[in-house]
């Protein structure tokens, strides 16, 4: 039996008859006080599922000719998200779009994901961008923050104003109350969005305990024909929480959730898919082990082993606590190639011994990205993206053609010869000859200038000569300044 907290809501328990009619009353009256469309942001867990229940029963009173407004049903697709957890999602926001057209409700589910640009692999792979950290957590607002606000801006721009729903609770941790505490409007329920200027939050559970909520859920059946003992299960042997759609900066990582990223390396150990392992989920395992070498890569110890000295626009930055040591840059080419020939392996064993035969770790798009960049940036004259693809997944890709033509192994085994004669580096001159192609036949090459000066001021001494230089380059500007 799970114990209810006696928290109340207008004087009522929060599963009592009186405390839930209170709720849904809340509900309706918001819901029909304006035209603001309403927004739900979905994770799939348990928190998101019982504020979305919720408002479908509390919604589902009214008559249909009230019925009106739209409440858009949103859940954040990382493209990295745990294949079971994607394919439940996938489920159930299929379940709710059918649910609502035969009920006559006003829901429209669907999934937002990020540009093929600002995905995981295209950064990390394409771009070299280390593993997050705490200190450098560069995947949320690209993968998270930037989706679903396109979406809330598309509808800020159809409707005026919206209003977010989201299903946190004071009760989750100290910060998240302390969160929620920020941008309240006196005297209403609806807070302020922290970034959006025409965009209002709206927390219908925000009281419920966590007991509050496995009640809910249990007690009451999902009314899109969920069986929510299957999300009981998915939390199985897990003290892991879920990873709520994230709208800001100020949430925390989820990467001890089995709502969350499996390839998150913000926290030192990822419980959840552990938890999933033990419990007999063992195609996952490669999955673990590749995120688990993606976080040892942030060893101090080992950083140098996976990092270039260079930062990704050619100059070197000197750590601030020690002027002798440089702060590494992006992956080096090498070890980049290395993790896309790991993640394509993964992704055939998980087509091989998991239940999904076509899952997808990683996405035709971001190859042919991934491709593009080192091409471009790294002189990947070798093409060596289809070159890996075919030779861990035994077929090929329709890849995108370059009409401006490019250059070919033989080309800079030829190059490298004559720059070893002339001691020039060979990267220096691919990358300029990269740039006169990529300008070629273009009606207005105003820009090659600028490009062909960005290449020729990057650092191309050895580190310790960079350093050398860097330091006495801030030695002039103090001299100057004094």
């Amino acid at each position: 039996m799970i114990e209810i907290r006696k928290q109340d809501l207008n004087g009522a328990s929060n599963l009592s008859g009186e405390g839930l009619k209170a709720l849904y009353k809340e509900i309706r009256d918001l819901y029909l006080s304006d035209d603001r469309p309403w927004i739900i942001g979905y994770s799939g867990g348990k928190d998101s599922t019982t504020a979305l229940q919720a408002i479908w029963y509390a919604i589902s009173e009214l008559p249909r000719e009230k019925r009106e407004k739209m409440i858009f049903v949103i859940s954040s697709d990382t493209l990295v998200e745990t294949p079971v957890i994607v394919d439940y999602i996938d489920n159930t926001l299929n379940l709710i779009n059918k649910a609502a057209k035969i009920q006559g409700m006003p829901f429209q589910a669907e999934k937002v994901m990020p540009l093929m640009e600002d995905s995981f692999w295209t950064n990390l792979i394409g771009r070299g961008y280390p593993a997050p950290t705490t200190t450098f957590r560069w995947c949320t607002e690209r993968m998270k923050i930037d989706p679903a606000n396109r979406f809330i801006l598309e509808r800020v721009a159809e409707y005026g104003e919206v209003i977010m729903v989201l299903g946190v609770r004071s009760d989750e941790s100290a910060t998240r109350a302390q969160v929620m505490s920020l941008h309240k409007i006196t005297g209403n329920r609806l807070k302020r969005h922290s970034t959006l200027p025409r965009a209002y939050v709206y927390t219908p559970i925000e009281n419920f305990t966590t007991n509050d909520v496995w009640t809910y859920l249990l007690q009451w059946k999902s009314p899109w024909g969920n069986n929510n003992r299957d999300l009981v299960a998915l939390y199985k042997n897990s003290q892991a929480g879920e990873c709520p759609l994230v709208i800001d900066t100020t949430t925390p990582s989820c990467g001890n959730s089995r709502f969350g990223c499996w390839v998150c390396t913000v926290v030192t150990q990822d419980k959840a898919m552990e938890s999933m392992i033990d419990n007999g989920e063992y195609w996952m395992e490669p999955l673990l082990e590749l995120r688990d070498w993606l976080a040892a890569t942030q060893d101090p110890e080992k950083k140098r082993d996976f990092r270039d000295y260079k930062r990704r626009n050619g100059r070197v930055m000197l750590d601030r606590s020690n002027e002798q040591k440089v702060v590494p840059g992006p992956y080096f080419l090498k070890i980049r190639q290395e993790i896309l020939r790991m993640v394509l392996q993964a992704q055939q064993s998980v087509r091989e011994n998991g239940p999904d035969p076509n899952a997808t770790l990683i996405h035709p798009e971001e190859l042919n990205e991934i491709r593009r960049i080192w091409r471009m940036e790294e002189q990947d004259w070798e093409d060596s993206v289809p070159k890996i693809y075919r030779e861990v997944m035994g077929d090929d890709l329709t890849w995108i053609e370059d009409d401006t033509g490019s250059f070919t192994p033989q080309d800079r085994s030829i190059l490298e010869k004559i720059c070893e004669e002339r001691n020039i580096p060979p990267k220096l001159v691919m990358k300029l000859l990269d740039v006169e192609l990529s300008m070629n036949g273009m009606a207005h090459r105003f820009n090659i200038s600028k490009k062909l000066e960005s290449v020729l001021t990057e650092e191309w001494q050895t580190e310790e000569e960079a350093i050398e230089r860097e330091l006495k380059r801030r030695s002039r500007k103090a001299s100057v300044q004094r």
